[in-house]
């Protein structure tokens, strides 16, 4: 299969100042001529801008700062990408935000990010680049998903609720646009080292007890999305035990999932009242 990049060489990642969102970056600036990086902090795009342009000479690197949770900062962006005049070939929806409490103890103003990051955002963002993508008869969009939105997280219903449908949207849209030249691709990562967890206030990650055995490294995760999203792989699921986990979870019974999240439930509650 020929690659997605022999004609696509224009690319645009949200999130690229960290984590997956900078290594995924790192790894699609040997096949590209031209990259947008999109994060709000300006000092480490800065800094991934200089790191690729010394290493790829002839790379376009582009620097936009947004805030994604603000839709009026999303706006914005794609006015001043609209006056770049940049065709962009690839979408790379990264950006996104997570939590660690009970639904009724989170502060509204953090459930409205969460699902202005994780869904408004990356939708405005397909919906204003796909249409030229169709008209040029290629092009390729990747949704950075997660583990989460093929299960279920008692502390985190709404990041949860904001994979899956990420999950269903990717999963429709590929089906939408198959036969355009297209391609449209979920990653969905397990436990990852990078700053997501620290910023949701995610004590020792989402999923401690999983970390030992399937926790791999921002590099490992980027690699091995690009090198898969590269070959138009539908779904996504990066690191080698982690993928054979999610594999078998079709075949784990559902009442003996529910079991386990309840249990999990009760004890996350347990906790939360003895801090209150």
């Amino acid at each position: 299969m020929q690659s997605i990049f022999t004609r696509n060489k224009t690319a645009l990642i949200t999130g690229a100042s960290a984590g997956i969102g900078l290594e995924i970056a790192r790894a699609l600036a040997s096949k590209l001529n031209s990259l947008v990086i999109v994060a709000r902090r300006i000092d480490r795009l800065q800094q991934l801008a200089g790191e690729l342009q010394s290493q790829y000479p002839s790379l376009n690197v582009a620097i936009q700062t947004a805030d994604l949770a603000e839709p009026s900062s999303v706006e914005s962006l794609l006015r001043e990408l609209g006056a770049r005049d940049l065709d962009v070939d690839v979408l790379v929806n990264n950006a996104g935000l997570g939590e660690a409490d009970l639904f009724e103890r989170s502060a509204w103003s953090r459930i409205s990010q969460i699902v202005q990051v994780n869904i408004l955002a990356l939708l405005r963002l397909t919906h204003h680049f796909l249409p030229a993508m169709i008209s040029r008869g290629h092009g390729a969009i990747l949704n950075i998903g997660s583990g989460a939105g093929y299960a279920a997280m008692p502390n985190a219903a709404v990041y949860t609720a904001s994979k899956h449908f990420v999950r269903a949207f990717t999963e429709s849209l590929r089906a939408q646009v198959a036969g355009t030249g297209v391609i449209v691709s979920e990653a969905a990562p397990g436990p990852v080292e990078s700053e997501f967890d620290q910023v949701a206030g995610i004590e020792g990650g989402a999923t401690p007890g999983l970390s030992s055995i399937f926790r791999i490294t921002s590099q490992e995760c980027a690699r091995d999305i690009v090198r898969n999203f590269e070959d138009g792989a539908p779904v996504i699921f990066p690191g080698r035990s982690y993928r054979l986990l999610m594999k078998m979870q079709p075949v784990m019974p559902r009442r003996m999932i529910g079991k386990q999240l309840a249990h999990a439930a009760r004890r996350i509650r347990e906790r939360a009242d003895s801090r209150a």
